[in-house]
């Protein structure tokens, strides 16, 4: 690779899709095996412990997180309503392109519509050609997204139908399960190396994986040890105090009679998926050591969401509640050797909305609008514990809000089709809009049309036990609620900076 003569540091994103951010060694999980993702917490970087996405789906925490709005700000809360640039909605990758960036993305959008022009906010929006393949030596495998081939689902009114296990998956001689993410990987790897511009680089590794259906190949299927899987979170004995949602899934999805040894190879298959994605890690990382760009380069691992993985007795996600399996991701960030960094895990309050606040500082860069992201670079530095008092998560919808039902979704015996029934009903609270406002110490969730929820986090970590009736919680409830309205106060829209002239 040529000296790339800038001052400016690459940006590296490293961006798995529904990764629940307790499944990392560093942070005490006995089960989870992340080597390369502990090194850099013990030499350059800071794993942030207490990182809450602002939307629990893909395409709402997606926009978010590349503009640095809350879903509210312009309703980006459903999957079908995108990042439009030409109504002056910004976007971190074209911000990084239209500042002297190379912005090398790969081929998973969740971010733009399918029929913009993916030019004019990247380079490269890479997809491997016959060549690629040639060279690699590896032959597409069948998707486990192609859900018109769906063996490893069973019987249509089994207990595995719903439940998105796939489990080890056969190779074919092949010493790789090749797929969407290791073509992308290997993608990026090959233009780290061949790369030959003078422009600082911003390589946006949008991935797929730990997102179910949950399966991988060996030696990640073996890699975790069963035996050390943290305990499951029961599902509740009484549903009432929580969201309706929740307890219509566990009825449509059938996996009640599971015994916890299948529920342990569920949750061992989507833990080696995040095993893999550390190896896939770790190979990224060593390319950029080889071309001379690692110490200059701000690299961010972190998810766009979580996942339930058996708690509750579920699987995958939803869009209106906030457990902490789903809306607590991991964050890690190494920044370039010209910011001093103190190595650790940090248990800051911190939101996704900070990463693009962050890249601005470091770049210098001047994004031209209102977001309400704070940098971390002060945290990265070891000056303050100190971030946010509270960290926030939205989803939901309107009574009669079709458009924000996922009615594209509806594929009646789908893989999603416990979750997408409910969404698409008016006449119960299934899918009505909340929010949830979380400290260090309690949990508050607001709902428009159901019971509201309080969890206080230092007795309850599972969120079992809802307190919202109690009086012995009225103080804190009342503060809460105050500091929720303070919040979409200040939030609650964007002026753009062009003022229009009057005559």
């Amino acid at each position: 690779m040529n000296k790339i003569m800038s001052e400016k540091p690459h940006i590296i994103i490293f961006n798995p899709d529904q990764w629940r951010g307790d499944v990392l060694g560093h942070l005490g999980n006995p089960a989870a095996e992340t080597p390369h993702l502990d090194q850099l917490i013990n030499t350059n970087s800071v794993s942030f412990s207490n990182t809450f996405c602002q939307n629990p789906v893909c395409t709402p925490s997606r926009c978010s997180f590349m503009t640095g709005w809350y879903p509210h700000v312009r309703g980006h809360r459903t999957m079908s309503h995108m990042l439009h640039h030409e109504h002056g909605e910004p976007n971190l990758l074209k911000i990084l392109k239209d500042n002297g960036y190379f912005v090398w993305w790969s081929f998973r959008n969740d971010l733009i519509p399918a029929r913009k022009n993916s030019k004019k906010v990247c380079d490269v929006q890479y997809w491997p050609s016959s060549k690629d393949l040639t060279r690699w030596g590896h032959n597409w495998k069948p998707s486990l997204h192609d859900f018109r081939k769906e063996e490893w689902r069973g019987k249509t009114d089994g207990d595995n139908y719903y439940s998105l296990y796939a489990g080890k998956l056969d190779t074919m001689g092949d010493d790789i399960y090749f797929d969407f993410d290791w073509a992308m990987v290997l993608g990026a790897i090959d233009f780290i190396r061949n790369y030959k511009g003078d422009k600082p680089l911003c390589i946006d590794l949008a991935l797929s994986y730990p997102h179910p259906p949950y399966g991988v190949e060996e030696p990640w299927f073996s890699k975790i040890n069963r035996k050390t899987l943290p305990p499951r979170i029961p599902a509740p004995q009484n549903w009432d105090d929580k969201p309706s949602i929740l307890k219509g899934i566990y009825e449509h999805q059938n996996l009640q009679g599971w015994t916890e040894e299948r529920w342990n190879e569920l949750r061992a298959t989507y833990y080696g998926m995040c095993t893999r994605l550390d190896h896939q890690f770790g190979l990224v990382i060593e390319e950029l050591k080889k071309a001379g760009i690692y110490n200059d380069s701000a690299i961010f691992f972190f998810s766009d969401h979580g996942d339930f993985t058996g708690d509750y007795g579920i699987v995958e996600k939803n869009q209106n509640t906030f457990e902490d399996c789903l809306s607590n991701v991991p964050l890690i960030v190494k920044p370039p050797k010209n910011i001093p960094v103190k190595p650790r895990v940090s248990n800051a309050l911190v939101e996704l909305v900070d990463f693009s606040a962050t890249v601005y500082e470091l770049t210098g860069i001047e994004p031209g609008y209102t977001h309400f992201g704070k940098s971390l670079i002060p945290l990265l530095k070891g000056e303050t514990e100190l971030h946010r008092d509270a960290v926030f998560c939205e989803g939901g919808r309107l009574y009669g809000e079709k458009q924000a039902t996922e009615i594209e979704a509806k594929i009646e015996g789908g893989v999603y089709w416990p979750r997408v029934r409910l969404q698409l009903i008016d006449e119960e609270p299934y899918h009505g809009k909340a929010v949830m406002c979380r400290t260090q110490d309690y949990k508050y969730v607001r709902r428009l049309y159901e019971k509201d929820e309080l969890y206080d986090l230092n007795k309850d970590s599972s969120e079992l036990t809802n307190v919202i009736d109690d009086p012995a919680y009225a103080e804190i409830l009342f503060s809460l609620k105050e500091r929720l309205l303070t919040w979409y106060h200040e939030t609650c829209d964007v002026v753009p900076f062009k003022i229009d002239a009057r005559f």
